[in-house]
């Protein structure tokens, strides 16, 4: 006989046909877990306050202005981007201060803290997308190969979209005994490529795990899942508060800003170091990503109102995902950090610093920046599209 057994459930075929960067579906008993969550409702998981998850407008502008000619090329580098190839001796003596951190690009970001080596948002694949041949790729190359970067005691995952949840790297480091902490209904995907149940730490928000004498929490964030064709929301995102035994750490995921920075900052900050997104924003999508101003506002808003520890802005410079220009997202956070009287890294990809050090300010990205417009000095709505601009308002990224 040949072919599929007739008796086998269509449902059980159709998933041996599904891409295996599709990940899982949470089944059995993570999914009745999934259903008791006080934040699942409807059979969805909500978000802390209402979002559109959808973009807003029409389809078909949106659409004209993201594949116009002229507008993708400003939504990447005019030239090689300087990354920092970071090496072993980088990162072979521990950190004097007891906290350095490491963007590798993206969210990707590795944090020494206190004796201890937590990585964040792990991409190392050349694409954000479940194919090879297709989805945004790298304008920058990863600054070091994942074999080169040593132990890590935990990865911790803020939720599944394909430039945060990597099918090739996450199956390279299940083989090195890490443990993985990720929000509710994210194991799914973990347990189907190869990572063990025992080391996965699954957590709704506001549950905290201990690993290797760090703990981490799942804090709320504005967001939304999905993997498949199929989004079925089953799947929890989160931000992530991480306290060692002397430093604070927080790492925003993807998020729209909201009023609950305040409470994570009051329950587990101040911080000495936050990360925050502060690319990939557009008015069709306004309430599930910040715009820098927007994450400048999460930063102080987790610090209890004031300026203090540093800002770390990660999600820009990697991979093309919104309208905006490449740089914008740098500029933007230089403006409102001095605005604001708050201190920000702006390291290149790869370069390690300690928070409690000097920190990295060179803007490195304008000599490869093309010339762009400053339409947020003016306090005005940044467009989608940036205005045609003539001599006195146009630069390279760097004047005002």
């Amino acid at each position: 006989m040949t072919g599929a057994d007739p008796l086998t459930p269509l449902r059980t075929r159709l998933r041996a046909l599904r891409p295996a960067a599709f990940g899982a579906d949470p089944e059995g008993a993570r999914m009745e877990r999934i259903r008791r969550s006080p934040n699942f409702a409807d059979g969805v998981f909500q978000n802390p306050v209402g979002a559109r998850t959808r973009p807003s407008g029409s389809t078909l502008e949106f659409a004209k202005v993201y594949f116009r000619k002229e507008e993708r090329v400003r939504r990447a580098p005019a030239g090689t981007v300087p990354v920092h190839p970071t090496t072993y001796a980088d990162l072979a003596e521990p950190p004097a201060t007891g906290l350095r951190l490491t963007w590798m690009g993206h969210s990707s970001v590795l944090a020494e803290i206190d004796g201890r080596r937590v990585l964040f948002d792990p991409v190392w694949g050349e694409r954000c997308s479940p194919f090879a041949f297709a989805g945004p790729g790298r304008l920058h190359p990863v600054p070091l190969p994942l074999a080169a970067l040593g132990p890590v005691d935990a990865v911790v995952i803020s939720h599944d979209h394909y430039d945060h949840l990597d099918l090739p790297t996450v199956r390279a480091l299940a083989g090195t005994g890490t443990v993985f902490a990720v929000p509710l209904g994210v194991g799914a995907h973990l347990e189907h490529w190869g990572v063990p149940a025992d080391r996965l730490r699954e957590l709704d928000w506001n549950e905290t795990t201990r690993i290797a004498g760090v703990e981490l929490t799942a804090t709320p964030a504005r967001h939304f899942c999905g993997r498949g064709l199929r989004n079925q929301q089953h799947t929890l995102w989160a931000s992530w508060a991480v306290a060692g035994s002397e430093h604070r750490i927080y790492h925003s995921g993807d998020t729209g800003y909201f009023s609950g920075f305040r409470d994570i900052g009051a329950e587990h900050g101040p911080f000495d170091a936050t990360m925050i997104q502060i690319g990939a924003y557009s008015e069709y999508w306004p309430d599930i990503h910040m715009t820098p101003a927007e994450g400048m506002r999460a930063h102080l808003d987790l610090q209890g109102g004031r300026p203090h520890g540093v800002l770390l802005p990660i999600h820009w410079g990697t991979f093309n995902l919104a309208p905006h220009p490449w740089a914008e997202p740098a500029e933007w956070t230089m403006d409102v950090a001095e605005e604001a009287g708050q201190d920000v890294a702006l390291p290149n990809p790869g370069l390690p610093f300690e928070p409690a050090g000097v920190l990295p300010t060179e803007p490195w990205w304008r000599p490869v920046s093309r010339p762009m417009a400053h339409p947020w000095r003016s306090g005005g709505k940044v467009p989608l599209v940036v205005p045609e601009a003539d001599e006195h308002d146009l630069d390279l990224t760097g004047g005002r």
